[in-house]
């Protein structure tokens, strides 16, 4: 029998992979990116991630939902709408979402792409 996994926030900085930089910056700084897999198939992937601040354009190529556990972001949607992120806040991001992110405060989230 398989039982649910619990992750603590707190025990995770062992398993922290860096993923590298931001791959479309807007501006000088550019976000860097790091986090885990807690699972992966062919139709979804869940993890942990983490991102520095800056702005980037950012497209959703697959439905993503996020609960936010640390920092400050704000989501702008090509149609102007405007998502403020802040600690314990939850989003979803349909296939296809495109818009900008502005990391204010070293974000870090748990996700579940499908």
């Amino acid at each position: 029998m398989n039982f649910p996994k619990a992750i603590h926030l707190k025990s995770t900085g062992n398993n922290i992979i860096d993923w590298g930089n931001i791959e479309t910056p807007i501006g000088d700084q550019i976000s860097k990116v790091s986090g885990y897999l807690l699972d992966k198939s062919s139709n979804h992937e869940m993890g942990y991630w983490q991102c520095s601040e800056g702005e980037w354009d950012c497209h959703v190529t697959k439905n993503e939902f996020c609960h936010f556990v640390e920092g400050e972001c704000t989501y702008t949607s090509e149609d102007s709408s405007v998502i403020n992120i802040s600690p314990g806040s939850i989003a979803f991001f349909p296939k296809d979402w495109k818009g900008k992110c502005k990391v204010v405060k070293k974000i870090k989230k748990f996700y579940c792409i499908f």
